[in-house]
């Protein structure tokens, strides 16, 4: 597809450059010989290419464009045999025919350009843009006209002939007679697919009878292949546009929502059922990812700037980092979840997490891609739904096609086959992604009881949809309760965090309970649902990446309840965190959860009796983020107070501790400072009353500050920090 960048460069007054197109030639205008060729070219291969396709919309359109580069190509080629005929050479010729013939090369290409804009669109999209498409192919027209008013043709009488002449002379009188047109069927249609998203809006949902002649009989979408390309293209729109998308990005989701609506109920579940049965849609993804291999046996010269710096291979979805970088996204965010917490080409250490997609790479990406002829692949859907833009507010219509999904996929979670149900799910999950309000009424219509049938379910997809729609409805706030008061929906989520099918839905329970952890009253009912802390316990200490991220979590809010702290030691709990110290993507959660537990007598016991907690506390402090080191000073100061001698012993002894006090005291965040001048009056208090920090006494460390020996030990557990946030999940 064109790039949105070099399509809207189209309707400039003034020409883009060469270079914008990433030309494959280079075109001196002082070689005409050489320009003819490259022209005659061109202008051969582009009708070659685009005579035997009829784009779904802009028929008379595209068939004019061409019909008028035909006699281009006639005039060149006569141009062409009478000079090799004759061996005449360029220098009687003016100056201004070069120019012209690269005025002519651009235009071919913005030709292309615009050709390959229409056949490779949707048909909806090209339908939705019918007005402003055909007034680009009237500025293409107009820029024709105007080539052909300054061609110095009378130069070249004795080159072409009189038959030639006469059709060149037709066709610039044609191009200035030429005015905007606006296909009367495609117009009316266009309308006609507003209407049905107007009447959509004001609750009135149109009959099957009024969908299938629109889509099917008008449109020519036949089946659920053609629905999903639709809103595939639709949902790529929304994302490679910022503000200048018509239609705005509201509208377009109320059409993608009447197109999901009208998938189902015009063609049901069938096809999406044989899919899933044997397995072609996974087939079809796992083949996207070897593209970038495919490419690189071919060409040996890919442009150094189209390739990631981690895989070295050609960007399909390139991104931009806090530093500034640009990476694929799939390889900069497995860096980020195997919790690397710096850039891997500065070594900067990331201010945020935040993927923006380089859209201007992309279509640059995009366009040589096209100019060599190599295959591009533009990132699935579900990828640019989780791009990090906010969602366009839904338009009354979207909420209420939405809702007319919602009513099918709930029958089909009723009485459909074991196939449907799992499809049902996967469309729930996609819808429950994104807008409250969507969250809010699938919830409302009744789709929980089905959603916690199909956790037991022994299909690896039901399930993993299942669980994974669960917690996207659990992160609006009303549906927390919904699940939870449901009669065992709570112990099937646990279920599958113990027994789930595949790693990915084990890691989506372990995000849900976290997601139901935000409610106190439910942080004692799960941690005393069977399995559930042991799981969690082996989930950070074996997951992946991200499965420890979802159970430290998942840890950290239980542990804020009282109640919690003996269970958590029973099951391993402690330990975990412990030993979740050495990861990086996960101490500083880790250390928060355990600055809680140590706040009860059992739980700095506890903590105090594995080996290797002051070590990595110690080493937190040395070169965590500020809130990890503030987490840390909290949690060894409770290890002194609560401890026992002997944790109090093995704190105080510890290498650099005096040193990483002191550091604290003058550089650490404001609740570092307290901790660390109470952790020194330990020290104090302990018969070290002799320690020095390279002459400060620590009795002195915290600025003067009079009322340090006031400070009360323990804190409530809002004042633990961690950074933590929850994510739709939309894998």
């Amino acid at each position: 597809m064109a790039s949105a960048a070099i399509f809207s460069s189209l309707r400039r007054s003034r020409s883009p450059s060469l270079d914008a197109f990433l030309s494959p030639v280079d075109l001196d205008e002082n070689d005409v010989v050489g320009l003819l060729k490259t022209l005659t070219d061109v202008a051969s291969e582009l009708i070659l290419s685009f005579s035997d396709k009829t784009p779904s919309f802009q028929r008379k359109n595209s068939r004019s464009l061409l019909r008028r580069i035909e006699l281009f190509v006639v005039l060149l080629d006569s141009v062409r045999d009478s000079v090799r005929d004759s061996g005449e050479w360029w220098s009687d010729f003016p100056s201004t025919l070069g120019l012209c013939f690269k005025e002519l090369y651009l235009v071919l290409y913005r030709s292309k350009i615009l050709l390959d804009y229409c056949t490779q669109s949707s048909k909806l999209w090209l339908l939705l843009q019918n007005p402003s498409i055909s007034g680009h192919f009237h500025d293409l027209n107009q820029e024709i006209s105007t080539l052909l008013d300054v061609f110095p043709m009378n130069k070249l009488n004795s080159f072409v002939t009189d038959d030639v002449r006469e059709q060149i002379d037709l066709l610039q009188k044609q191009s200035r007679r030429d005015k905007l047109f606006i296909d009367e069927h495609d117009e009316s249609l266009r309308l006609k697919f507003f209407s049905l998203l107007n009447e959509i809006g004001t609750g009135n949902i149109p009959n099957f009878d009024d969908f299938r002649e629109f889509f099917v009989e008008k449109l020519g979408v036949l089946d659920a292949r053609g629905c999903r390309v639709e809103i595939e293209f639709l949902e790529e729109q929304i994302a490679n546009h910022e503000s200048d998308l018509e239609p705005s990005a509201s509208v377009l989701g109320g059409f993608i929502a009447m197109i999901r609506y009208c998938r189902f109920l015009l063609f049901g579940f069938e096809e999406d059922e044989a899919e899933i049965a044997t397995g072609k849609r996974f087939r079809r993804r796992k083949r996207r990812g070897l593209i970038s291999r495919e490419i690189a046996g071919t060409f040996q010269t890919i442009q150094k700037d189209f390739c990631c710096p981690i895989s070295l291979d050609l960007m399909m979805d390139p991104v931009i980092i806090s530093t500034g970088q640009t990476f694929d996204r799939g390889s900069i965010s497995r860096w980020i979840e195997e919790g690397h917490c710096n850039c891997p080409k500065t070594g900067q250490v990331l201010v945020h997490k935040k993927l923006v997609p380089n859209r201007a790479l992309r279509n640059l990406i995009m366009q040589w891609c096209m100019a060599h002829k190599i295959p591009y692949s533009p990132p699935e859907s579900s990828d640019l739904a989780a791009e990090s833009f906010p969602a366009a507010p839904a338009s009354r219509a979207a909420v209420e096609a939405n809702k007319a999904t919602v009513r099918l996929l709930i029958q089909q979670l009723e009485n459909g086959s074991d196939c449907g149900k799992a499809i049902a799910a996967r469309e729930i999950r996609f819808l429950a992604k994104t807008g409250r309000e969507n969250r809010g009424f699938i919830a409302e219509l009744g789709v929980i009881p089905h959603l916690k049938s199909l956790l037991s379910s022994r299909s690896a997809v039901a399930q993993e949809n299942a669980v994974t729609a669960m917690l996207n409805l659990s992160i609006y706030d009303k549906n927390k309760s919904r699940i939870v008061e449901e009669d065992g929906c709570l112990r099937s989520i646990v279920g599958v965090l113990r027994f789930g099918h595949t790693i990915e839905s084990r890691e989506n329970a372990a995000a849900t309970l976290f997601s139901l952890s935000a409610v106190h009253d439910y942080k004692k009912r799960i941690a005393d649902e069977d399995g559930a802390l042991e799981t969690l316990a082996g989930l950070l200490t074996d997951g992946t990446p991200r499965g420890k991220k979802d159970a430290v979590t998942a840890v950290f809010n239980l542990s804020t309840h009282t109640a919690n702290c003996v269970k958590m030691i029973e099951y391993g709990v402690v330990r975990a965190l412990v030993t979740a110290l050495k990861c990086d993507g996960i101490a500083e959660e880790a250390a928060g959860a355990l600055a809680l537990i140590v706040r009860q007598p059992v739980g700095a016991e506890a903590v105090g009796n594995e080996e290797s907690a002051v070590v990595g506390l110690i080493r937190m402090m040395r070169c965590g983020t500020p809130r990890a080191k503030e987490n840390a000073v909290a949690v060894l100061l409770e290890l002194c107070r609560s401890g026992g001698a002997h944790t109090t012993e093995r704190v105080l002894k510890a290498p650099a501790l005096a040193g990483l006090i002191q550091c604290l005291l003058f550089t650490g965040t404001k609740r570092a400072r307290r901790k660390a001048a109470s952790l020194a009056r330990v020290f104090q208090r302990c018969h070290y009353d002799s320690l020095h920090f390279n002459g400060l006494r620590l009795g002195y460390g915290f600025a003067g500050n009079s009322n340090a020996g006031n400070l009360d030990s323990g804190f409530p557990a809002e004042t633990v920090s961690v950074s933590m946030s929850m994510s739709v999940s939309v894998s």
